[in-house]
């Protein structure tokens, strides 16, 4: 089976599990496996905190728009590497290209890693930030808590439908979540009840 195959696979309620020794998570669309010892392979945070009869509504990140800095970058290297010719200038219009590869690949890498790590995720009753990966940070708010959620986007924002989202609370708020990919989509989410 290949992996879209199987992660469009409705889960079978009498499969066999994985491997001996581990036995097999689901909760909702998602199955984990569990070895022993209680390591658990491919699970989000969300799905690690849901309470007992919580329901997850809505998932979202960041916008692959984060990854234009190193676009740019790469555009930058590919002019530079059009202008090299034999000779002297030739090889510091390499050099050039070069450093602004290196430096697209390194933003790329950030980006990446920066939108694999963030998760935006709401619930039936609260609505959880979480980015980072061995530093960890984590926002929730009760939904009952939510007075109002002030979406931001320019332009661009909206025709390649991003932008920044605030959630305000009462007595507290999240700061503003910038990049988020389709913001309106989360803000309903939040405020249908």
């Amino acid at each position: 089976m290949t992996v879209p195959d199987a992660l469009t696979k409705q889960p079978d309620e009498h499969e066999a599990p994985a491997a001996k020794g581990a036995y097999t998570y689901r909760r909702g669309w998602l199955t984990a496996i569990l070895r022993p010892g209680g390591r658990v392979l491919a699970m989000r945070y969300i799905e690690r905190i849901l309470q007992p009869g919580e329901k997850l509504l809505y998932s979202g990140t960041i916008h692959w728009v984060v990854y234009g800095p190193a676009i740019v970058f790469a555009l930058i290297a590919l002019a530079l590497l059009t202008l090299v010719k034999p000779g002297s200038t030739g090889f510091a219009w390499l050099i050039g290209s070069i450093a602004f590869w290196l430096a697209a690949a390194v933003t790329f890498v950030s980006a990446w890693f920066r939108r694999w790590t963030t998760e935006i995720d709401v619930t039936d009753r609260r609505v959880v930030y979480k980015e980072g990966f061995i530093k960890r940070r984590t926002i929730e708010m009760n939904q009952d808590k939510v007075e109002s959620v002030d979406v931001n986007q320019s332009i661009m924002g909206r025709l390649l439908n991003y932008g920044d989202v605030l959630i305000q609370g009462t007595g507290e708020g999240f700061e503003p979540l910038h990049n988020i990919g389709a913001p309106l989509a989360l803000r309903n989410k939040i405020t249908a009840r």
